[in-house]
């Protein structure tokens, strides 16, 4: 059976698991870490970086180092999340050529699923050299809340990193189906998931017989662990500011560096009452003297700066329970995911809110990559019973006279599904109707999002109200929209299936994959060629050591000078090769060296 991959694409890390012999298990990559740092870099050499060794130079770095770029994934150029990502990033963002965002590194822009696609085909390397062989479909994890847009740019990310994206999944649903995985178990269960960049509560019904239900799902797509350590960072630079004047937000070094440390105070406050900031030359003065921060921060002064954050995951949560028709006494377990989530404050306010301990069983960090495994698995394997309904998490409807939204498929409403309603022409003798195609909640077209448009013609001519249009919106199981209006007298109509846009066009995508697998075979050659330099360098270093002991040992024989004159040969050949960079040709090289290296220790070992 095919195997398919469960990532989970997340703001601040990455993880990926498959389903192995019936269980699902979190891969570790090379480091042996189970999560991967979603972080890109491009050096003064042009080398990409991605996961650690992109994290492990970013302070250096800062402004070719691309962090929580799921953020800024499908959404316009004139949004105010990018405005605001635009103000506070020590990377530069630009906008992109179809009103998108790109993102500038080594003066070479790249789009946001293209910087997606390289943290994606990183898990995919450490999927395939886990498991030795290649792999090429995966379900990949999004938050509840993303729209269509944002979901059509993570598949595009996909594609471009080589991978066939056989389904997107909710991330609470994914990390319900891992909670609920082979319990048997029948409950109704929330998941509150506050992450690096986003956060997301689902309510589901799970069943006996692997029946997954999500009775509604509510979310805020830019509110995260990367707004608390936002507000760590304004801490910081206000009290810099107001003892030395100077602000560090102008220096790209200063704020990497900022951040790296609020990130840290942020997880080490989880367990200690208090931590200690100390960043030493952090700038220099105008009198060119080398300024420190060093600040103690405590738990309640970050409760304090991250509480008006918690309560809006909490007001969201009790929005999401009234969508969903149930008291908060119907729910029987609230399932904690997220890495945001080992803060004690949002442990308390989720035990506070929903009056239940909230349960910890489950790793906030692996859950969504097993969840995301495991319906892989179902999907490639019938044996598999398991039923997962979903529901659309933003509304859908139509623009009408006047720049109303008016709603057909209401938010929360489970797939696949269909609904119709009749509208009238709105002006004496119009012919035809534009049908503009909107997804959000407010009853202002204009502040929704625009997925996609369509002219009904050829209409008879008749005084405004008089002539009827049947409008019907269709979701099947991807998530996929189709809508249609018909002409009620005539029978006349008209389609569309809407294909969210991430920005992208066709051939640039095209272009993009091109790339990321010239790289991934660079990549690939590089590693290779790195092992086996390591190799023959240590070889080589062991050989020269005893080339002096040996050299007076044998020197006297003609037999021993020509044993010599060999080793040296074919040390010059080794270097030779790793002078060219050259893996396969150092790989031969390896195999002589070990040999000369094993005949020098014989023959200094027999005096």
């Amino acid at each position: 059976m095919e195997k398919v991959i469960g990532i989970d694409l997340g703001t601040t890390n990455s993880c990926v698991a498959i389903v192995e012999n019936g269980t699902p298990v979190v891969i570790p990559n090379r480091g042996g870490y189970k999560t991967t740092p979603s972080m890109v870099a491009v050096t003064e050499a042009g080398k990409r970086l991605v996961g650690h060794i992109a994290k492990r130079q970013a302070i250096t770095n800062a402004e070719n180092t691309v962090y929580a770029a799921k953020r800024l994934i499908g959404r316009k150029w004139n949004s105010p999340q990018v405005k605001n990502a635009v103000a506070t990033s020590s990377y530069r963002i630009v906008e992109g050529p179809h009103n998108d965002v790109r993102i500038v590194l080594r003066d070479k822009e790249f789009s946001v699923p293209e910087i997606s696609a390289m943290v994606l085909q990183e898990m995919k390397v450490i999927a395939e050299d886990y498991l030795g062989e290649t792999v090429s479909k995966a379900v990949v994890t999004v938050p509840a809340y993303f729209n269509d847009n944002q979901r059509q740019a993570t598949k595009d990310a996909g594609e471009i990193a080589g991978l066939d994206v056989i389904r997107i999944i909710n991330e609470p649903t994914a990390a319900a189906l891992s909670y609920g995985f082979g319990r048997n178990i029948e409950k109704t269960v929330a998941v509150y998931d506050f992450g690096g960049g986003t956060f997301d509560i689902s309510i589901l019904e799970i069943g006996a017989h692997g029946v997954f239900k999500v009775i509604a799902t509510a979310g805020d797509t830019f509110l995260g662990g990367e707004d608390v350590d936002a507000r760590i960072i304004d801490w910081l630079v206000s009290g810099f500011k107001e003892e030395h004047g100077i602000d560090l937000r102008q220096d790209r070094m200063a704020l990497q560096r900022l951040k790296d440390a609020a990130e840290k105070a942020k997880c080490e406050l989880s367990s200690v009452r208090e931590t200690e900031v100390n960043l030493p030359f952090i700038i220099s003065s105008g009198r060119n003297e080398a300024l420190h921060l060093q600040r103690t921060l405590t738990r309640q002064t970050l409760e304090e700066l991250s509480d008006d954050l918690i309560e809006r995951t909490v007001d969201i949560c009790k929005q999401t329970l009234e969508d969903a028709k149930l008291g908060k006494d119907e729910v029987e377990e609230v399932v904690l995911v997220g890495g945001m989530t080992r803060m004690p404050k949002i442990q308390q306010s989720v035990q506070s809110f929903f009056e239940k301990e909230p349960n910890k069983g489950v790793h906030p960090d692996e859950v969504v990559a097993l969840g995301a495994a495991i319906q892989g698995a179902a999907l490639v394997d019938d044996k598999q019973e398991m039923v997962l309904l979903d529901v659309t998490p933003h509304a859908l409807g139509i623009m009408t006279f006047g720049s109303y939204f008016e709603e057909l498929i209401p938010q929360n409403t489970t797939v696949p599904t269909h609904r119709t309603k009749i509208f009238t022409t709105s002006r004496d003798n119009q012919t035809a109707v534009k049908i503009l195609v909107m997804q959000g909640e407010s009853q202002r077209a204009e502040e929704n999002e625009l997925l996609g448009e369509f002219i009904l013609t050829g209409l008879r001519r008749a005084p405004k109200g008089q002539v009827e249009i049947e409008v019907t919106f269709e979701i099947n199981a991807d998530g996929i929209v189709s809508v249609r209006a018909k002409d009620l007298e005539t029978g006349l109509e008209q389609s569309i299936q809407v294909t969210a846009t991430s920005g992208l066009t066709k051939d640039e995508i095209k272009s993009m994959m091109e790339n990321a697998k010239d790289d991934l075979v660079d990549r690939r050659t590089s590693e290779e060629f790195e092992a086996a330099k390591q190799e023959a360098e240590k070889l080589i270093g062991e050989i020269e050591k005893l080339f002096p002991q040996v050299q007076q040992i044998v020197a006297s024989s003609d037999f021993g000078r020509d044993a010599i004159e060999k080793a040296k040969a074919i040390v010059d050949k080794a270097r030779a090769a790793i002078e060219k960079r050259d893996a396969a040709a150092v790989k031969e090289q390896i195999e002589g060296l070990t040999r000369t290296h094993r005949m020098f220790k014989g023959v200094v070992a027999k005096t």
